[in-house]
């Protein structure tokens, strides 16, 4: 078994409050879940208005479908226009079973 976890810090381009905020990551959040059916949540700068922190995690029995998976992801949110990019943060791990 192979988990794969990104974190991502951004950036929010015109947003002025927490409403603008959520009108910006809802539509990802969902972009991300309905096309690779992963987890995807605001994880970080919750109550800041221009910075997100979005955590996506999935489970695989495949290292190689994790790394492919997390590169989609990732290319899917440093493409949006409306969103800079500021860092994303991996995390693969082949947990030992007893």
């Amino acid at each position: 078994m192979w988990v794969g976890m990104i974190e991502f810090d951004l950036r929010l381009g015109e947003v002025h409050s927490l409403k603008d905020k959520r009108s910006v990551l809802r539509p990802l959040i969902a972009d991300v879940r309905r096309k690779f059916a992963i987890s995807v949540a605001e994880v970080d700068h919750l109550d800041l208005h221009r910075r997100a922190g979005l955590g996506v995690a999935l489970v695989s029995s495949e290292r190689s479908h994790v790394v492919e998976v997390l590169d989609a992801v990732e290319r899917l949110v440093a493409y949006r226009p409306e969103i800079e990019l500021l860092s994303a943060r991996r995390t693969l791990a082949h947990p030992a079973v007893d």
